[in-house]
């Protein structure tokens, strides 16, 4: 026993002295207290030379311009009368009636939606967009009726007590092309000097008037949100139509600079998102506007951008870092920096549990503020 007693106290005396001899030798980097460095990035272009909400919002109207041309919104056809119709209604767990619902978009073309409407609702209700990503049936994946669960928001959002439309992209679910879904050819030609873009953002704008004209919804609380193509298309939405009171981006596309695939923006096949930009991205020219003014153009509204650090190329996930903190800016000029906010993780492109907490989360304080008073949120 006296034995193993004097072979713990030789063993601590050595280590007490390794630990002296390391500190000597190594006594680390001298560190001296200093006020935080100014971050600088080519994102601070947003702000350039501005120092006032009214600068700001001189500079705003000029973004908007170039978003407008951006989309080649000039192009648009003529809204045509809604038309809505509904084809097919299912009482769902007797909490919401799903409807399977159809609406014109142009003079010789309709949009299918998913709507879902909960039953006894004691007054108008808050109202979301849900905007699904590069799936053939996507509008069905939403919906909670294919695929992945973690995707349904319409059933999710439902279920809390909001009205949900889900529609259907353009070249998806039951308006595939022929060539095969997210083909954008016909499109083309039909529309040569529009976007896909264009056409979506003005597509979901449409969504919010099927929405505004149910006697179930107050249209002063409508939100949207979305996943993957769904996330960009979110954004562009809110950038487009002021009745999105709040937004989230889940997993949006990269942005225009500092992109080494900023090419895919336009294809020369499959799914071409803008067609007039490539002869300008091949020389090596980006458009006016990049996601950062785009994404501005929301406040004082309410933003919320989700996004994984290792979905693609991690240098390029960090840039949306450092945009995001100059957005923000944006909205401390409008006064509401709350009304922003961003979230980055490591779990890839996806919508896991944590993510879809905090953006239904997101949700509710701007459009049912009494649920964050009452109850944690669950889904």
């Amino acid at each position: 026993m006296r034995c193993l007693s004097a072979i713990m106290l030789s063993l601590t005396v050595l280590l007490l002295f390794q630990t002296e001899t390391l500190s000597a030798a190594d006594p680390g980097p001298a560190r001296k207290r200093s006020d935080p460095p100014v971050i600088r990035s080519s994102w601070d272009d947003l702000l350039d030379g501005i120092k006032t909400r009214e600068q700001w919002l001189k500079h705003k109207q000029i973004l908007r311009q170039r978003y407008l041309r951006l989309l080649r919104d000039e192009q648009k056809p003529a809204k045509p009368p809604l038309d809505l119709r509904v084809h097919e209604t299912v009482d769902v767990d007797g909490i919401y009636d799903r409807k399977l619902i159809s609406y014109n978009v142009e003079q010789d073309e309709r949009a299918h939606a998913y709507l879902a409407v909960p039953r006894k609702l004691a007054r108008p209700a808050a109202a979301i967009v849900a905007l699904h990503g590069t799936f053939a049936e996507g509008m069905k994946r939403t919906a909670g009726l294919v695929d992945n669960p973690d995707k349904a928001y319409l059933d999710h959002l439902a279920r809390r007590g909001y009205v949900v439309i889900a529609p259907e992209h353009f070249v998806s679910g039951l308006r595939i092309p022929d060539e095969g879904p997210y083909e954008t050819g016909q499109f083309h030609k039909k529309h040569p000097n529009w976007t896909s873009v264009g056409k979506f953002t003005y597509e979901h704008s449409i969504a919010i008037d099927v929405l505004q004209s149910l006697d179930e919804v107050d249209d002063q609380r409508i939100g949207a949100l979305g996943h993957s193509l769904g996330g960009h298309g979110t954004f562009f939405l809110a950038a487009y139509d002021e009745r999105v009171k709040v937004a989230a981006c889940n997993c949006g596309a990269s942005f225009f600079r500092h992109n080494p695939k900023v090419e895919a923006w336009s294809r020369d096949h499959w799914y071409v998102y803008f067609k007039h930009l490539r002869p300008g991205l091949l020389r090596g020219e980006l458009p006016p506007i990049d996601f950062h003014e785009i994404i501005a153009l929301i406040a004082p509204r309410a933003f919320l951008d989700v996004s994984a650090l290792n979905d693609g190329d991690p240098q390029v996930q960090k840039q949306r870092v450092l945009m995001n903190l100059k957005i923000m800016e944006v909205f401390q000029l409008e006064g509401v920096p709350e009304n922003f906010g961003f979230y980055v993780h490591g779990q890839k492109h996806s919508v896991k549990h944590q993510s879809r907490a905090l953006i239904y989360a997101w949700m509710d304080r701007q459009l049912r503020p009494e649920l964050t008073k009452t109850r944690l949120v669950t889904q």
